[in-house]
């Protein structure tokens, strides 16, 4: 019998019975405009919120009885608000969820159908949005039971009209078979999946407010477990309780305030059910909110700011008062305390001070507690008197605080534990501490970053990073990222990396370069905390270089022995260059789950591997390398099966270039494809699984031709693969050995069903040599509208003099290097390689090239130009 539906359109009303529910639904439509316009114009005036929702469910209220009482709906059914709207919230533009009980026999009684599917109707033709559920008492139950989501809807079901004795009889029944307790459990689990979803933070850039970490959702599972366990519903009946203080209640209301008015504000602003901070929607919501630019930071980047510390408040009283509950709804007898020492006891796997004005009587004690829940892993949280004790004693971290030896010497120990680090930072960022004892620190709390590739603020990406670390030293990560882990384990002192990690983007905002701003604040810590030898060293380069080997692996030819060189006296030791790797890996790994990738990790290691060579003494010169390599290659194409010398043919035709740009696996595949063919009249084209990592690796031979390059990349955006790194070779009898390392971005297409697909289309592409299609605009994200950047273009002649190094920066888009390839085509220019690097919205390409209209001045401004408008967004 049941009929729950949630329609996406007004379903027909019936005609006949008098009054017509047609005649009803235009002026009660235009009552609903007026009155709602009224509510609307009055919160744009006063901001009062609860006004606003409350306003508009009284409002639905009287309509929806007007509509029963028009109606003239049978006796034996009644009309609930449950939800949100059960509590009498309504926003501007949420649902009106329904509740309409019925008798077990609704489906067989006419008239009783008949009136509902007129009242469903009707509401829905006065342009009112319902989610309506029909329901017996029994199915409400038997529902309820089984889930969690009907049972707190239910939870706060409240009667409308009709039938007012067989909606109690519902309460009851209701009331008689909830369980506070299992209500209470299910809620926690329920909360800790949401804050999966939400990668466990608030401080994303572009928050839910509804349901993020911090958002009503974690004010709300407040209210409905008090609510179930008949403790009170709302804040001031909490606090007559002794759940949370009359203070906490006050900051609840004025927290839960600042989320409704942001909510009202978003749904007016959106003219949708939109809880999301979009960056589309954040400087309109800033303006709706009076809030205005400061000199330094726009008005959306005030109200974000003021929004995460409230989403902090919010988090720090949901530990705090659902601890309280469950001490509350759980009626076990109180578990004896396990003395601890003189300070601390442990009280249900919490730690618990054995003294609320511990920590205003001792400040010291406040890092010992951190400390403590590192060193002892029975230990799961902390009590809520704890919390509150700590939130209370912040302010007790002055200055003689930070200059004192022990407790400097306490912090830096929270570093040097084996587990617990992540867990106790995000736990005294939280709750203010960590922004206390370094006041740097505690001054990019919340601060949002404007560079298309972080998501989150710069706190909460630095502990990230410093998660990841973390991460590469326990066993049971290890498979992630194994060669991090085994380098980790065999360092010495891995603490001084987690360090460097905590300041890396401690001086983000501040105007200038962050890494080298950020090294005198690590120079001072290490002085202060007594960090000395290779590691007072180690800390603040780690801070200086942080995006070094990051720009190197991805912007440079990595074949080229200088390079290598070059990168090799920057990290100057083993250890160095160990550390500044796995604080790369681990900071990459921290901006988004969208800027790693494989082929990142093959460059950074590639870089790491070669640079170890030199400095240990075991690089080849660059002649003796080149031969050995040749070797590795010969012993490659023995192995499968070929004899010695069939190679010379191809290889005659090849320059030290190709060797040194190609390692020997490499040399030995295009050699197994081509050595009996090295004057091919057709394209050979070949495609392979990615043998570095994820993606595709494609190789392409053809008798020089114009636009080569331009016509490669046009092939493979139309096909919706980036091009990650580009490796091109021109024989010495003019043929074109190109190398392509393909990724799919958008994880749609089937790699391997690909390879077929790749290699007939693209050589008959190349055989009937089509003229080049414009480029194709692609769809820029939404997030790129909302970050102004500038394409950058700059040439220089290479060290050597022989070719060009081309550097561009731009937002990235389908099509994009397409399009530069045109350019470059159109002036002769011919790309020798090329290496993109995508960062989240944003790309960094770097070309080599040669021609010789680059050795005209006005050439080159004329190209960087060309190039400056085709890169414009």
């Amino acid at each position: 019998m049941n009929t729950e539906r949630r329609a996406t359109g007004a379903p027909e009303a019936e005609s006949g019975d008098s009054p017509d529910p047609r005649a009803l639904a235009a002026p009660l439509k235009e009552h609903l405009r007026q009155e709602q316009a009224r509510l609307h114009a009055t919160f744009a005036a006063d901001g009062n919120a609860r006004r606003l929702i409350r306003g508009r469910s009284r409002l639905v209220d009287e309509t929806l009885r007007d509509v029963w009482r028009h109606l003239a709906i049978p006796d034996g059914i009644a009309l609930a608000a449950v939800g949100g709207y059960g509590r009498g919230e309504l926003y501007p533009a949420s649902d009106i969820d329904l509740l309409i009980l019925a008798p077990d026999d609704f489906c067989n009684a006419d008239a009783h159908r008949r009136s509902v599917e007129k009242l469903i109707g009707l509401l829905w033709d006065i342009g009112l949005e319902i989610g309506q559920s029909v329901r017996s008492i029994t199915e409400c139950l038997t529902e309820a039971a089984r889930d969690i989501t009907v049972q707190t809807t239910l939870l706060e079901a409240r009667h409308l009209c009709g039938d007012a004795a067989m909606f109690q009889r519902f309460q009851l029944a209701f009331r008689k078979q909830l369980a506070p307790a299992v209500f209470f459990r299910a809620k926690q689990l329920e909360q800790g999946e949401r804050y999966a979803r939400f990668n466990d933070t608030p401080y994303s850039l572009e928050p839910n407010c509804k349901d993020s970490p911090g958002g009503l959702r974690d004010l709300q599972i407040i209210l409905w477990s008090a609510r179930a366990a008949n403790l009170g519903d709302s804040w001031p009946a909490l606090a007559r309780q002794g759940i949370i203080t009359a203070h906490e209640a006050r900051q609840l209301a004025r927290a839960e305030d600042t989320l409704r008015q942001i909510r009202c504000r978003l749904h007016l602003l959106t003219k949708r059910r939109e809880d999301r901070l979009l960056f589309d929607h954040q400087e309109g919501l800033a303006r709706a909110s009076g809030i205005v630019a400061t000199r330094s930071r726009r008005a959306a980047e005030v109200l974000m700011q003021r929004y995460y510390r409230n989403a902090k408040l919010v988090t720090q009283l949901n530990t705090l008062v659902l601890q309280n509950l469950a001490a509350t709804i759980h009626t076990a007898a109180p578990a004896a305390p396990i003395i601890i020492d003189g300070r601390f006891q442990m009280v249900r796997d919490l730690l618990d001070v054995r003294d609320e004005a511990l920590f205003e009587r001792e400040p010291r004690a406040i890092l010992q507690a951190f400390l403590l829940m590192a060193q002892r892993s029975e230990l799961k949280g902390m009590t809520a008197r704890t919390l509150r004790a700590l939130w209370g004693a912040r302010v007790r971290i002055d200055a003689a605080f930070r200059r004192d030896p022990d407790n400097r010497a306490l912090f830096l120990q929270l570093f040097q534990q084996k587990r617990g680090l992540t867990h106790e930072l995000r736990r005294m960022n939280q709750y203010g501490i960590l922004g206390h004892y370094l006041p740097a620190f505690g001054r990019i709390v919340g601060q949002m970053q404007h560079d298309l590739f972080h998501v989150y603020t710069v706190d909460q990406h630095i502990i990230q990073v410093i998660r990841n670390l973390r991460r590469f030293t326990l066993p049971e990560f290890a498979h992630e990222y194994p060669f991090c882990s085994r380098l980790i384990t065999a360092f010495e002192r891995p603490w001084a990396i987690f360090v460097a990690g905590l300041f890396h983007d401690i001086a983000k905002g501040r105007g200038g370069d962050h890494s080298k701003l950020g090294i005198k604040d690590a120079r001072r810590f290490c002085r202060d905390h007594g960090i000395a030898g290779e590691d007072a060293e180690l800390i603040p380069f780690l801070v200086e270089h942080h995006l070094t080997m990051s720009a190197v692996a991805q912007k440079q030819d990595l074949a080229d022995p200088d390079v290598v060189r070059a990168f090799a006296r920057i990290v100057a030791t083993p250890r160095r260059l160990t550390a500044l790797y796995l604080l790369t890996v681990a900071d990459i790994r921290g901006t988004s789950p969208k800027v790693w990738n494989a082929w990142k990790g093959k460059l950074l290691e590639t870089l790491y591997h070669t640079t170890l060579e030199v400095l240990s003494g075991d690089a080849a010169p660059p002649a003796a390398g080149l031969g050995m390599r040749q070797e590795e290659a010969r012993d490659k194409l023995r192995f499968h099966g070929l004899r010695g010398g069939i190679e010379e043919a191809l290889w005659r035709q090849l320059d030290t270039a190709y060797f040194m740009r190609h390692d020997a696996e490499e040399i030995a595949w295009h050699t197994r494809l081509l050595y009996y063919r090295p004057d091919s009249p057709e394209p050979v084209v070949k495609a392979r699984l990615n043998p570095f990592g994820e993606g595709l690796q494609v190789m392409v031979y053809v008798a020089g031709q114009p636009e080569l390059f331009a016509r490669l990349c046009g092939f493979f955006s139309r096909l919706g693969y980036s091009i990650v790194e580009a490796k091109i070779q021109t024989t010495h009898h003019g043929y074109a050995l190109d190398s392509f390392i393909l990724l799919d971005l958008s994880g749609t297409l089937p790699d391997r069903d690909m390879i077929a697909l790749i290699e007939h289309d693209l050589a008959e592409h190349l055989q009937s040599r089509p003229p080049l299609a414009a480029p194709v605009s692609g769809r820029l994200s939404r997030q790129v509208r909302h970050f102004p950047f500038s394409p950058e273009v700059t040439t220089r002649r290479d060290e050597k003099g022989n070719s060009h190094i081309m550097s561009l920066a731009a937002i990235d888009r389908p099509g994009l290097l397409y399009a530069i390839a045109r350019v470059l085509s159109q002036h002769g220019i011919d790309v020798q390689a090329a290496k993109i690097s995508t960062l989240g919205e944003r790309v960094e390409d770097t070309f080599v090239l040669s021609g010789a209209e680059l050795g005209k001045t006005a050439t080159l401004v004329q190209l960087e130009q060309e190039l400056l408008e085709v890169l414009k967004v």
